[in-house]
C-alpha cells in the first residue's frame, strides 16, 4: 500500500528521458500549490507501484497566446528522470538507476518526502564515507560509496577559489578513517597541504627528497640532461648505448665486494633501475670521443659532458646527485616515498614548489611511474592512492605539449592501476585541458563551480544522460558545493561539503618568507633576497632532512659517482 502524498500536478507528456507536468494553481491566489518548487528540486511520479525520481530542469507558465483561457491556471515543469524507488511504500523499498516503469499520461506528480530522499541516498551493502549534506535537504547526509570512489578512481574539478583544496583534504581524511592501511601520495604544486594533515603527513620537498639519478628511465634522464628541451639525436643515441655499460660496470664491481647489488650479467638497459657512476659514464663518453675523427660530432659529445657536469654542480639538483646515492638504496627510497611501513604517517605530501622548473615534469613522471610499478611488482601488497593536484599540467589533452612520459605514467595508473591496488585522484581547475583518457577513467566526479564553456562541455559529456541537465547549475554553485555523479553516488546530486577545522584547511606556504607591508621592503631585505637567490645555484655538500634514509650513511664512504677531479665541489 503506497503512502499518502501531496499532489503537485499531473503528467501531460512523456519521452524516453523525462516528462512534462502541469502543476495546479489555487484559483483565489494564483499561486502554485507548492511555492517552494523550483528548478533543481527533486520530485516523484507515481507509476505502477514505483516512485520515479526526477529533477525539475525547467519551469514556465503556459503561453499567453493560448486560446484556452483555462490554461492560464497552470504552471508547467520539465522533469528529467534519474531512477526509481521500487516497492515504494514498503519496508523493502530501494532505489535503482534507470526507469523500468514509465509513467502514464495523468500520473500524479509529488514532492519527495524525507523518507523517500533517504531511500534514494541509502547505499546498501557497501561501506560509505560522510562528506557533507545534500544541498536541497540539509538533514540528509551526503554519503559516498567508499569502494567505488577509491577503486575506480575519482576527480575533483572546479575553478580557482571554490574550495577544491579543502575538499581534497576532507576526502583524504575521510578515506584514511575508513582504510587506515592505505598509503596516500599527494602531489602538491603550491605547498599548501603540509600542515592540514597534522602528524599523519610525511612532507617531502627538494631539501629532503632522495631520488637518485639512476632511478630515472631513459626518457626522464634525457629530459633532465637537456633541461626539458628535445635531446640532440647524436647525444641521446650515445647515452642510450653507454648508460647500460656504466650500469654493468658498477654491478660487476659491486658483485666482487660485499655490496647489496647482485650480479645481473650484461642484460641491462637504459631503463633498468640499478646504480651507476656518472664518472664512469663521462669516462665512456671520453673514450668514444678519442675514437672520433669527425670534429662536429666530437664537439657535440663535449657539449654532452658539459651538460652532465653542470647538473652535478647545480645545488638545485642535489636531490638527484648527492654523494650517497651511488649505492643500491632503491628499497629505502620506496620506503621513504610511499611510507612502507607507514609509521603513523600514511600520507606523503610532495611539495613541488622549489624544484627547478625544467626538471619538474621528469620528477613527477618518476614518482608516478614508481608508484605504479611498485604496485605491479608487489602484486598490490600495499594499496597506494596517487592524488595529483593540477593534473592538467602533467597530463595535457594536447599530446604535442607537455612531457610524454608524465602523461603516460598517470594514464597507466588510470587505466590499469586498480588491478594492482594503485588508485588515482585527479584534481584540476581546467578539465578541458586534462587528457580525456584520464578523466574518462575516473568513475566518481565532484564537479564544483566552473564558468568556462569548454570545461562545462567536457563535464556534460562525462555525466550520465539522466543527470546531464545538472551541468547547467555549475556556474551558480557556491563555494564548497559540487555536483557529485558517477559510481560512488546513487544519482547525480548537488551537495555541500562539511566544514573543516581551521587548522585542517590547506594554505599555501610558498610565500611564507615574504615580509608583509611595503615598509619592510628595504635595501637589507632586497640584499637578503638576492643572497638566497644566488645560494640556490651554488654547489654545496651540505644536506639536511634525510629522514628514513639516514641509515645509508652507515654503509661507509663510497665514490660520489660524479668524479672528484671532474666535478669539484665546495665543502663549506
Amino acid at each position: 500500500m503506497q503512502p499518502e502524498v501531496s499532489e503537485l500536478g499531473r503528467i501531460v507528456s512523456v519521452n524516453g528521458s523525462g516528462a512534462t507536468a502541469r502543476l495546479t494553481e489555487r484559483e483565489h491566489t494564483g499561486q502554485a500549490s507548492d511555492t517552494s518548487l523550483t528548478v533543481g528540486h527533486l520530485v516523484g511520479v507515481l507509476s505502477n507501484g514505483s516512485l520515479i525520481v526526477g529533477t525539475v530542469v525547467h519551469m514556465s507558465r503556459a503561453s499567453p497566446e493560448a486560446s484556452d483561457s483555462a490554461v492560464q491556471k497552470f504552471l508547467q515543469a520539465d522533469i528529467d528522470f534519474m531512477g526509481e524507488i521500487r516497492q515504494y511504500g514498503s519496508a523493502e523499498a530501494y532505489f535503482q538507476r534507470g526507469i523500468s516503469n514509465y509513467p502514464l499520461i495523468g500520473s500524479c506528480v509529488t514532492r519527495l518526502r524525507g523518507e523517500d530522499v533517504s531511500v534514494v541516498h541509502r547505499i546498501a551493502g557497501a561501506e560509505t564515507i560522510d562528506i557533507g549534506r545534500l544541498r536541497l535537504d540539509g538533514s540528509i547526509h551526503a554519503l559516498v560509496n567508499f569502494e567505488e570512489l577509491l577503486r575506480k578512481h575519482f576527480a575533483v574539478l572546479g575553478t580557482t577559489g571554490v574550495g577544491k583544496s579543502t575538499v581534497v583534504a576532507l576526502l583524504m581524511q575521510e578515506i584514511l578513517r575508513k582504510k587506515a592501511d592505505l598509503r596516500i601520495f599527494l602531489i602538491d604544486p603550491h605547498n599548501e597541504y603540509g600542515e592540514c594533515f597534522g602528524e599523519m603527513a610525511h612532507v617531502i620537498s627538494p631539501k629532503n627528497l632522495t631520488l637518485p639519478f639512476w632511478l630515472f628511465n631513459f626518457e626522464e634522464t634525457v629530459d633532465v640532461i637537456f633541461r626539458g628541451r628535445p635531446g640532440v639525436e647524436e647525444e641521446t643515441e650515445l647515452l642510450q648505448e653507454l648508460i647500460p655499460i656504466a650500469k654493468a660496470r658498477f654491478a660487476g664491481e659491486a658483485a666482487g665486494k660485499k655490496g647489496s647489488l647482485r650480479r645481473l650479467g650484461t642484460g641491462f638497459t637504459a631503463d633498468t633501475p640499478v646504480p651507476y657512476r656518472i664518472s664512469d659514464l663521462v669516462g665512456l663518453i671520453n673514450d668514444e670521443i678519442g675514437k672520433l675523427e669527425n670534429r662536429s660530432v666530437r664537439i657535440k659529445y663535449f657539449r654532452l659532458i658539459g651538460r652532465i657536469e653542470t647538473l652535478g654542480n647545480d645545488s638545485r639538483y642535489r636531490f638527484m646527485f648527492d654523494n650517497l646515492y651511488v649505492q643500491d638504496i632503491m628499497a629505502a627510497v620506496l620506503a621513504d616515498l610511499f611510507r612502507l611501513p607507514a609509521g603513523g604517517k600514511p600520507i606523503t605530501v610532495m611539495h613541488l614548489a622549489g624544484f627547478p622548473g625544467e626538471v619538474l615534469d621528469a620528477v613527477v613522471s618518476v614518482l608516478c611511474r614508481m608508484a605504479f610499478e611498485f604496485g605491479v611488482w608487489s602484486d598490490g601488497a600495499a594499496p597506494i592512492l596517487v592524488a595529483c593536484e593540477e593534473a592538467h599540467r602533467y597530463a595535457t589533452a594536447d599530446a604535442s605539449i607537455g612531457f610524454g612520459p608524465t602523461r603516460k605514467a598517470l594514464a597507466r595508473i588510470a587505466k590499469e592501476g586498480r588491478k594492482y591496488s594503485v588508485y588515482l585522484g585527479a584534481i584540476t581547475q581546467r578539465p578541458a585541458d586534462l587528457d580525456p583518457t584520464i578523466l574518462s577513467q575516473c568513475s566518481t566526479v565532484f564537479a564544483m563551480r566552473l564558468a568556462n564553456e569548454r570545461d562545462k562541455t567536457i563535464i556534460k559529456a562525462a555525466v550520465p544522460d539522466a543527470g546531464a541537465s545538472m551541468v547547467d547549475f555549475l556556474s551558480s554553485l557556491g563555494n564548497r558545493e559540487a555536483i557529485a555523479f558517477g559510481e560512488g553516488v546513487p544519482l547525480p546530486t548537488r551537495i555541500r561539503f562539511m566544514d573543516l577545522p581551521a587548522d585542517r584547511i590547506p594554505r599555501s606556504q610558498t610565500g611564507a618568507l615574504v615580509l608583509p607591508g611595503a615598509a619592510a621592503i628595504d635595501a637589507d631585505f632586497l640584499g637578503a633576497v638576492v643572497e638566497r637567490w644566488r645560494d640556490a645555484t651554488i654547489s654545496s655538500t651540505k644536506r639536511s632532512g634525510l629522514s628514513d634514509l639516514d641509515k645509508v650513511a652507515e654503509l661507509g664512504p663510497v665514490d660520489d659517482g660524479l668524479g672528484a677531479s671532474l666535478l669539484p665541489r665546495k665543502t663549506g
